[in-house]
């Protein structure tokens, strides 16, 4: 379905207007009826054609908006559309505006402008035709020439262009296109008019264009979900929360004045009416009383907002979600799921949950109208358990905090309440179930025994003689309910003086007590016994026997300090000396220091003066002593009850001194030499570095052996007289070659025995004869080379009378009577040599193990 809309103005003065609404109906073929907005001022009628019913000014109403209302009669449907009546823009009857005058004697001179141009009202989104007439510009100077007129600003030759034209000639103002108020609500533009040349002939003048609102913009949520909250149990009228809409239309005029109000409330419950909103501010309160959360935790209203001031016919509407969550109140108690509680634990046991007790509540769980906090307030007068909340079950856990025992109480029976966190909401009050009983029942079990008083003080003198009874040290059993005995033993007892009857638990001592024992501190021994039952399983404790001991003067003075230093001259001439005793006062000082009579020079060359009680100060007697040292018997007494003497010696250095009293001579500094340790480990050094330098020399003269050894060991392969030997001998084929160059090397060495074994003999070799014995000739000292061996060998061969006619030299000139090698040329040939037997060559060593494997085989 849809309306068209022919618009006629006449007249400037609405005396007559008349538009036509046609309304297709889509083959629908009811009757329709149509209605005014405004039916005082316009009139419709049947065929929808629309007539003034009255004169209208147009200064008084500059645009009309009208609302045509179309029902079918037979379906009760209706359609809406709207339009907006202007002034007829027809060009003979256009408004003019016309530039103001100036003086034309000055024409240089800008003229105030006496008059201001009205705004030009268009209205927004209209459906033209287009370009549609506005107003018409004109100069008074148009009369005697032509004139050109034109705009500027934005909308003319400004962004957005092209919206506003003028006609150059006439001067007609027109609008380009439809406008948008949402976009630009007005446009200043300014009006020129030039003459042909260019020429201004007229000031600029101002036109403001309001752009009319028309209801095009339907209103809109800032959210399309509000979410707010609400306590349960809210008196009418609480607040809850605010919605807003906005409407881009102009909220100066209806189109953008919205107003709310609840479509819809899901649940319904208690009422359909729970909440209401402010219709302008969109404000959403509580209008009735009811809110339970166990019951209705969330509503979900759907919320409406219409513009034309709420108008449900002409305004344009919107809706949005409102979702209002019910919080929680302490509305609910907890309540126990038991009158009464079960638990046991053994005895002396502490931090052990006895049991757990468990609780309902109807609020909202992990919250503090939820969380459950529990009291005891009766049947544990000595705050012997606590009962703390298990934060993710919410259990009380009965919990003991302190020993129980059960020779005491064999049972307890407690009495615990349940409350919230938080109080409990204005009128709800704790019902019964919120309290409960705990019945507690304790197990026995085998305790320690324990020693009392713990520890034991024990007063004695030092001295105490062993097999001393002491005193007599015993443990309680706590289990009077029980049957047992308890033995004793020695725990700790640093100096090994005491023990302890196993039974009795009596404790005599095994040694002598001494107080000035490095085991005493502070004149107090330690021992620590334990005590053990015979209960299953057995049980023990421990307890600490304190033994003071009451000094007696046992230990005899000590003269200190034991050494000193003193001039060869008596002045200034003295030793301050005190003396050092074990005992305490009063078998202590003051001390009596006396000489001795043995020596009797101690006397003649010393003497001794009491300073105080207990200090004295030894001197010089005579004017001069020798250089020395000296040790000076002293008798010291001390002031015991039965007094103890000793005699101590002092070794005083005798020594020259400076004028400060400072000795000066060697032997102060060899007094202040190095002490028997110091010198056996500066011989140990000694010793040590001597060695090291030994082992060096050894290993140089060793390192320089092996360099000789190893220029003249060279491998007999590498050798290069082994090659030369191989081209100039002219021995007696391949077994002349095996022989040793390092003997030629070190001929020194060779022992005449070993040259050759008896009974070993070349077959090439010559007939053995008798030959004459002559005497040895002498070693030749080492040549190093074989060239100085040579050499040395000739020598003595040519001087030697007695020589053999064959020398050294001529060792290898003689080939033998045969050879079982052949002729070298044989060795590619399988014709020669074929019944010899090869397989000695294996024994002349791996240089002819190659021979071997060719020619001693088997015929594959």
């Amino acid at each position: 379905m849809s309306f068209y809309l022919t618009v006629g103005l006449i007249s400037k003065t609405y005396l007559s207007l008349s538009f036509a609404v046609r309304f297709v109906n889509c083959g629908r073929g009811g009757l329709v009826r149509f209605e005014c907005s405004n039916p005082s001022d316009f009139r419709i009628e049947a065929d929808g054609v629309v007539y003034a019913a009255r004169s209208i000014q147009h200064s008084t109403l500059p645009a009309l908006l009208l609302l045509i209302k179309a029902s079918d009669t037979a379906t009760q449907q209706q359609w809406v559309t709207q339009e907006v009546a202007v002034p007829p823009v027809i060009s003979k009857d256009l408004k003019e505006i016309t530039f103001p005058s100036r003086n034309t004697d000055s024409q240089l001179k800008r003229m105030k402008r006496d008059w201001v141009i009205p705004p030009i009202n268009v209205p927004e989104n209209s459906r033209g035709p287009f370009p549609q007439e506005l107003v018409r510009i004109r100069s008074d100077h148009d009369k005697n020439r032509s004139l050109r007129y034109s705009v500027t600003g934005p909308g003319a030759d400004q962004p957005p262009t092209g919206i506003f034209i003028i006609d150059p000639i006439s001067g007609e103002l027109s609008v380009n296109k439809p406008l948008d108020r949402e976009h630009i609500s007005n446009f200043h533009l300014r009006a020129h008019a030039v003459d042909l040349n260019g020429n201004q002939v007229e000031n600029p003048i101002d036109i403001v264009i309001n752009v009319i609102d028309m209801n095009d913009n339907r209103p809109e949520f800032t959210h399309q979900i509000w979410n707010g909250t609400v306590p349960e149990g809210s008196k009418p009228g609480t607040f809850v929360m605010t919605v807003t809409s906005v409407d881009k239309d102009d909220p100066k005029t209806a189109n953008g004045m919205l107003r709310y109000k609840i479509l819809s409330q899901n649940p319904e419950s208690p009422t359909s009416n729970m909440f209401t909103i402010n219709n302008k501010t969109g404000g959403i309160i509580t209008v009735a009383a009811g809110l339970d959360r166990e019951k209705v935790p969330q509503y979900t209203l759907i919320i409406q907002a219409t513009d034309m001031e709420g108008n449900p016919m002409y305004g344009l509407s919107n809706t949005a979600t409102a979702v209002i969550r019910v919080t929680d109140i302490n509305d609910n108690p907890p309540e126990f799921t038991a009158e009464t509680f079960f638990g046991e634990v053994p005895e002396n046991r502490v931090n052990v949950i006895v049991a757990n007790l468990t609780v309902t509540d109807k609020d909202q769980p992990n919250t503090p109208a939820w969380n459950a906090v529990y009291k005891i307030t009766g049947g544990d007068p000595t705050g012997r358990f606590s009962v703390p909340t298990d934060p993710t079950t919410n259990e009380g856990l009965v919990t003991v905090v302190k020993p129980i025992d059960y020779e005491i109480s064999r049972t307890y029976v407690l009495t615990v309440e349940a409350r919230n966190e938080v109080p409990l909401a204005r009128g709800i009050h704790s019902p019964r179930q919120s309290t409960a009983t705990v019945s507690i029942r304790v197990i026995d079990v085998n305790e320690s025994p324990y020693f009392e008083p713990n520890p034991k003080l024990v007063k004695l003198e030092e001295g105490m003689m062993p097999e001393s009874s002491l005193t007599t040290f015993t443990a309680q059993d706590p289990d009077r309910f029980m049957q047992q005995t308890i033995r004793y033993s020695k725990l700790s007892d640093p100096a090994n003086w005491l023990r302890i009857d196993p039974n009795t638990g009596r404790i005599t001592t095994i040694a002598i007590l001494d107080r000035e024992s490095p085991f005493v501190k502070n004149s107090l021994y330690n021992a620590t016994f334990l005590a053990s039952d015979s209960g299953v399983p057995p049980a023990s404790g421990t307890g600490t026997l304190q033994i003071y001991l009451l000094d007696i003067n046992d230990n005899a003075p000590k003269v200190f300090p034991q050494e000193a230093e003193i001039c060869e001259k008596p002045e200034p001439n003295a030793i301050n000396i005190t003396a050092l005793d074990g005992d305490l006062n009063p078998n202590a000082g003051p001390f009596a220091f006396e000489l001795a009579h043995r020596p009797p020079d101690v006397r003649r060359n010393w003497t001794i003066t009491r300073i105080s009680g207990d200090y004295a100060q030894m001197s010089l007697k005579i004017s001069f002593l020798e250089t020395g040292i000296y040790e000076i018997p002293i008798i010291i007494t001390d002031s015991g009850n039965l007094p103890m003497s000793n005699t101590s010696y002092l070794r005083i250095k005798v020594c020259q001194c400076d004028i400060n009293g400072d000795c000066t001579d060697q032997q102060h500094i060899m007094a202040a030499g190095l002490g028997t340790g110091a010198i056996i480990a500066i011989l140990l050094c000694i010793i040590i570095l001597l060695i090291l330098v030994l082992l060096f020399v050894v290993w140089m003269k060793r390192r320089d052996k092996e360099r000789q050894a190893k220029q003249l060991l060279i491998d007999p392969e590498d050798d290069v007289r082994d090659n030369i030997l191989k081209y100039d001998e002219e021995g007696g084929g391949e077994e002349d070659q095996d022989y040793d160059l390092s003997q030629l090397q070190q001929p020194d060495t060779i022992e005449p025995d070993a040259i050759k074994p008896v009974g070993i003999r070349r077959l090439d070799e010559r007939p053995l004869h008798p030959e004459p014995q002559y005497p040895m000739r002498s070693a030749a000292p080492h040549p190093g080379d074989i060239g100085d061996f040579i050499n040395e060998g000739l020598k003595a061969a040519d001087n030697d009378p007695t020589a053999p006619p064959y020398d050294s030299l001529l060792v290898f000139d003689y080939e033998g009577s045969g050879s079982t090698a052949g002729s070298l040329s044989s060795l590619n040939s399988s014709s020669s040599g074929g019944d010899q037997d090869y397989d000695y060559l294996n024994d002349w060593g791996p240089r002819f193990r190659k021979l071997a494997d060719m020619y001693g085989g088997s015929d594959d």
